[in-house]
């Protein structure tokens, strides 16, 4: 598909040589726009103009050319005022004039604003974004369940908020992935400062990058129960609650429409791409560990650097003076001997394995070859070869890391078998706990009070690689529970919980493990 095609003449009015004073008008228009100002008049604008902070000289006759050109570009319109009264024919020729902005001068002034916002503004990875994302496809889940008419306003403002969080997350992963590489090449000469940068980025990242995985997992549950429910109805139900105004010509749904299919194709293409596509939140999380390597690279590199106690090109500029200060042309040849190495031929010992037959008076080039060693002409000695080396038998370590591993495997089955609910139980029914299975419970526990309740309370969490799911409902009042274990109590609210394994139990990781 071809890229659209800009209006011609459209930022043109921040190339010429009175761009400023062209700039400074096009913001008295949006900030009148702000105000809900429809028109400004000529003396107006000059007030609007002062108002931004413009003081530098302007004649009536300059300001007149700048609106005239603003109109020509069609970045302004400009109507006369019939319903005016004027008391003189001066009056009549600076308030006759209305102007007001354009749909292309919004657009323009817009472009202008969006721009300089880009260049101010640095971008981030937002966890916080990821769960939002997941939250408001929760609420959208919610409430397509319920066929209440009422419920569309409420569609429709949650849509908005989930695809303003998609656009959040696209805009400030671009920034951040580009500052990112800019800071990978950037090449600076304080040292210390770059260090210091480049250490707290990867602190970052890999903050970042530790939940991304469930995080993600997360997004893509709830929008697949979404989508369960019908993408179509989602939109036109939001159309409902659009409440959008009646307008002359086409029908403005079909565009609103479109747009939504378009935000919802970029949020599939983002966490539930169709066939075998890879996530873009996969892609983000391979350029993050990607780049925690090149910074740390960086790093070690800005770390050699500053052990060196000279450069390279320091070391030579020395080597040249000693050159230029050579006593004789014997002292230089003996200095670049001593510097580049070059010392006479490590193998002319070397003989033939029956001199005899070699008379002593034969040169070199019609003698037969010696064979000099690969181990000679990298360390200049020759080889010496012993006994070869006993193989260590590394029978009992593999039995006991066997041992050791079925031991573990062991204990997590155990876990497993003691942890699963299979339905919905309260802590007290748990009882008396093995330190290890005890441990594990509380991990589980932790991830659900951290995650965020939905309209009933529930509290949901999912282990690192997906397979343990928790479920957790608000605790009722009363007093709490002893859980029991051999290293002391531990004392809690009485919360119902439902622990469940979505990748299956102990007979899944026997499995698991063959393969």
């Amino acid at each position: 598909m071809a890229p659209p095609r800009i209006p011609a003449e459209m930022f043109q009015f921040t190339t010429t040589e009175r761009s400023d004073l062209h700039t400074a008008v096009m913001y008295a228009f949006g900030d009148a726009n702000e105000r809900l100002e429809t028109f400004l008049t000529f003396d107006q604008v000059r007030e609007r103009l002062r108002a931004i902070g413009w003081y530098a000289p302007l004649d009536d006759a300059g300001l007149n050319r700048t609106l005239g050109q603003l109109v020509q570009w069609k970045l302004l319109d400009v109507v006369q005022n019939h319903a005016g009264a004027y008391a003189t024919a001066e009056e009549y020729e600076r308030k006759n004039l209305q102007y007001s902005l354009t749909r292309r001068g919004e657009a323009a002034f817009a472009g202008v604003q969006h721009a300089l916002t880009v260049l101010e503004s640095s971008g981030a990875l937002q966890t916080a974004v990821l769960d939002a994302i997941a939250d408001r496809l929760g609420e959208l889940d919610t409430l397509l369940g319920t066929a209440d008419a009422a419920m569309n306003r409420r569609i429709f403002t949650t849509l908005q908020e989930l695809e303003g969080h998609l656009d959040a997350l696209r805009n400030n992963t671009k920034q951040f992935n580009g500052e990112l590489q800019r800071l990978m090449r950037a090449e600076g000469a304080d040292l210390a400062t770059f260090h210091e940068v480049k250490s707290a980025t990867i602190v970052y990242l890999q903050e970042f990058v530790i939940n991304l995985d469930s995080r993600a997992e997360a997004v893509r549950a709830v929008l697949a129960q979404v989508e369960l429910r019908g993408v179509s109805v989602l939109h036109q139900r939001a159309l409902i609650g659009a409440e959008l105004p009646p307008s002359p010509g086409a029908d403005p749904a079909v565009p609103w429409l479109t747009a939504r299919r378009a935000k919802w194709d970029g949020l599939r293409l983002w966490f539930l791409p169709e066939g075998d596509g890879v996530p873009r939140v996969r892609q983000l999380h391979d350029v993050a560990r990607r780049a925690i390597v090149s910074l740390l690279q960086v790093l070690d590199r800005i770390t050699e650097s500053r052990r060196r106690s000279s450069s390279a090109a320091a070391d030579f500029r020395a080597l040249a003076r000693w050159f230029a200060n050579a006593p004789s042309e014997q002292d230089a040849h003996r200095l670049w001997g001593t510097a580049f190495g070059l010392a006479p031929a490590r193998h002319a010992h070397l003989a033939h394995e029956d001199a005899e037959l070699i008379p002593t008076g034969a040169p070199w080039a019609e003698a037969a070859p010696v064979h000099v060693s690969a181990h000679l002409r990298t360390s200049g000695r020759t080889e010496h070869i012993g006994r070869t080396a006993k193989v260590r038998d590394v029978a009992a370590v593999r039995a006991a890391r066997r041992e050791r591993a079925r031991r573990e495997r062991a204990e997590l089955e155990t876990a497993w078998r003691r942890l699963s609910t299979g339905g919905r139980v309260k802590l007290s029914a748990f009882g008396t706990l093995e330190h290890d299975t005890f441990r594990r419970l509380l991990d589980l526990l932790g991830r659900a009070l951290a995650a965020r309740p939905d309209a009933s309370g529930l509290r949901r969490a999912v282990t690192t690689d997906g397979r343990i799911e928790v479920m957790l409902w608000p605790a009722p009042d009363g007093p709490g529970v002893e859980l029991h274990t051999v290293r002391g109590r531990f004392t809690t609210p009485d919360y119902p919980v439902e622990i469940r394994f979505v990748g299956g139990g102990p007979a899944a990781a026997r499995e698991a493990s063959r393969a």
